[in-house]
This record gives structure tokens, C-alpha cells and sequence, in this order.
């Protein structure tokens, strides 16, 4: 009787591991979950490194040689076009000046007279000629000295922003030191560079120059007006393969200066785009693999090429067909060959439900 108990105890213990067992083989089975690809369109934002350039930034310089008198603005100071900013003590070119126009006051007394002695036939034509070519070479001379006198005051060319002075008040200039710098940031010109593959996509997918492109600046925030590319360089670097770009942000506010750097967002349109989510992936020596799942529930490696990267998702470029399965969930748990036992997922519900981790 006592050897009855012992058994049944054992086939108790036997069938509670065996129950076990299936319970742990159909949380294993039913743990795999697979998709398919989802075929959309969809916009695709790249991002590119930028320097940032003011529209018109120029070189101040003097342009006579002497000592600085008066500097009439401040570093950083906005000004407007025409208005003063440094002088170059004037005396001597007032000075040269002031002969030059009393030379041309007595050339012209001189030719009065000889006008008057050739009407009389005193003097011949060529006389007369002499005398307006010597008046005419005052006048002239006296038109080089007072644009030597007007070079002594150096206004602003447009409307802009003053840079830090190079120069203080007395110091002495000689012809072409440079001053300061003038920044027109009323618009401003964000350059970026474009692999060529891209731009190739960029113009196939879009045209490029018609459409919107914002500029993240260094504080990861986004410019608040939105640009446009307006220019494109003709050649490509031969040795980096990119070809500069050029947009044009307004900048009413000031808030973009010459010398910032940030990037620039391109959003280029994907028509019938093939998507999967990152999780479904691994990678293997810098390539991109997917277990794809064959009728007969077996799973097979498959490399995939990855065109570009959204937020959770690849767009797969080559590699992958629509309406294949691909495992989604349970990728660290097989190898290539295991047959398996899967849920269906739709692959909207999927993209619904990313941010998850690699199972």
C-alpha cells in the first residue's frame, strides 16, 4: 500500500513538470510576434551641419592716411545707411584742397584774359586752347583733392551693425588699416553642405528650391522663420562629394549673427515608402539584417538596405519586398533556420505602438 502512495506522488510530480513545461513551451511560442512591411508616403527630414552668414558683411577701412579724430558710434551699434562712423583729421587734405581751388580761380582769370586777346586777334586760337586746357587741369586737380578731403569722413554704405573697433581714437592710420567690420543682418545666408546621393533624392522626390527648409540653431531650438534655398553651387567637392547649398532666412529680430553655426531641416517627400520599425533589425559588421518568416514558419536572415532613418523606423531602399514577414518581437531569440509559431501584427497597429525595446 505504502509503494501505491510513493507512485502516485511521483506521477503527481510528473505531471505537474510536464504541465509546467507546456505552459513555459506556449509562453515561448506565442512571445513571437511578425509584421510586414508598411508601404506609405511619408516625409523624410534630413538635417545638415550650417554656418551662418550675414547678407552683406564688408571690411571698414580708412581710406586716407592720418590720425583718427572722432569715432562716432559704438561697437555692436546698429547704424543707418549714410551715417557717419569714424573721421580722419582733415587739416592737410583741407589745406591741398584750398590751393587747388585757388589754382583754378587764376587758371580761370588766365583764360579770361587770353579769351579776350584772341577776340582782339592779339593772340592766336592755339593760345586760347593753351589757357582752357591749363583751366581745365586745375579743375580736375582740384576734384582729386576734395575727394581726398570727403575720404577723411567714412560713412556707413548701407544699413547694419557695427563689429568691434580694431582702432582707437588718435591712433595713426595709414591708407587701407582696417577699422572695423559692418554686418547687414536684416536677412541672413545659411550654407550647408549635401551628399550627392541626397541630392539626387532631394530633386527627384521634390523640388528643392520651392520648398520651405528650417534652421535649428545652437541651442537645439528651431529659428522662428522659416527659409529658403535659393542657391546651389554648380560644382560638387571632388574630395568630400557634396555640393553647397545656400538658404535665406529673414531675420527681423536680430537674432541670427554672422559666424553662428546650427542645421538646417530638409523635409523631402517619400511617395509609397517601405518602412520597418529599427526593432525588427540587427546589425552585423555595419550591415543592416531582418529575420524574414517563410510560409513554412521558418525564419531566415536577410540583409536589408537602409535608404534613410526616421524616428523608430528605417526606409528600406533594397532587400526587402511588401507583404513579406518579418519578425518583430523575439529576434534575440532564434537563429536563422528555427521555425516557429507567430502572431500576426498589422503594421499600422506597429507604428502606433513604437518607442517600445528590442525584444
Amino acid at each position: 500500500m505504502k509503494q501505491i502512495f510513493v507512485l502516485a506522488g511521483l506521477y503527481a510530480i510528473l505531471a505537474s513538470t510536464g504541465c509546467g513545461h507546456k505552459a513555459e513551451e506556449k509562453e515561448t511560442t506565442t512571445h513571437f510576434i511578425v509584421t510586414q512591411p508598411l508601404i506609405i508616403d511619408t516625409v523624410l527630414e534630413r538635417e545638415y551641419v550650417a554656418q551662418i552668414r550675414s547678407i552683406q558683411h564688408i571690411e571698414v577701412r580708412a581710406q586716407e592716411r592720418g590720425y583718427l579724430q572722432d569715432i562716432y558710434i559704438d561697437e555692436g551699434q546698429s547704424v543707418k545707411k549714410g551715417q557717419l562712423l569714424f573721421k580722419i583729421m582733415p587739416q592737410l587734405y583741407d589745406a591741398e584742397a584750398q590751393k587747388a581751388k585757388a589754382e583754378v580761380e587764376f587758371a580761370e582769370i588766365e583764360y579770361q584774359n587770353t579769351q579776350k586777346l584772341a577776340e582782339s586777334n592779339i593772340v592766336s586760337p592755339n593760345e586760347l586752347a593753351m589757357a582752357k586746357a591749363r583751366l581745365n587741369k586745375a579743375k580736375a586737380e582740384l576734384n582729386i583733392k576734395n575727394v581726398h578731403l570727403q575720404f577723411t569722413s567714412i560713412y556707413a554704405p548701407f544699413n547694419g551693425m557695427i563689429d568691434r573697433f580694431l582702432v582707437r581714437k588718435g591712433s595713426l592710420l595709414d591708407e587701407g588699416d582696417l577699422l572695423t567690420h559692418l554686418s547687414d543682418n536684416s536677412h541672413m545666408w545659411v550654407y550647408f553642405n549635401v551628399p550627392e546621393a541626397e541630392y539626387l533624392n532631394l530633386f527627384n522626390n521634390s523640388d528643392i528650391k520651392n520648398q520651405p527648409v528650417e534652421l535649428r540653431m545652437a541651442n537645439q531650438q528651431i529659428f522662428p522663420q522659416k527659409g529658403k534655398v535659393e542657391t546651389i553651387e554648380a560644382d560638387f567637392d571632388n574630395e568630400t562629394g557634396n555640393i553647397s547649398f545656400r538658404a535665406t532666412f529673414p531675420n527681423p529680430k536680430g537674432l541670427l549673427r554672422n559666424g553662428e553655426t546650427g542645421n538646417i531641416l530638409v523635409k523631402e517627400a517619400l511617395k509609397q515608402a517601405i518602412l520597418v520599425p529599427q526593432k525588427a533589425s540587427f546589425e552585423v559588421m555595419d550591415k543592416i539584417f531582418v529575420y524574414i518568416v517563410d510560409k513554412d514558419n521558418t525564419v531566415h536572415t536577410r540583409e536589408i538596405k537602409v535608404g534613410a532613418e526616421l524616428e523608430d523606423l528605417f526606409v528600406v531602399n533594397g532587400g526587402l519586398k511588401p507583404g513579406e514577414n518579418i519578425l518583430l518581437e523575439g529576434i534575440r531569440k532564434v537563429q536563422d533556420g528555427d521555425k516557429i509559431q507567430f502572431q500576426t501584427e498589422d503594421p499600422k497597429a506597429v507604428l502606433n505602438s513604437l518607442k517600445l525595446p528590442v525584444q
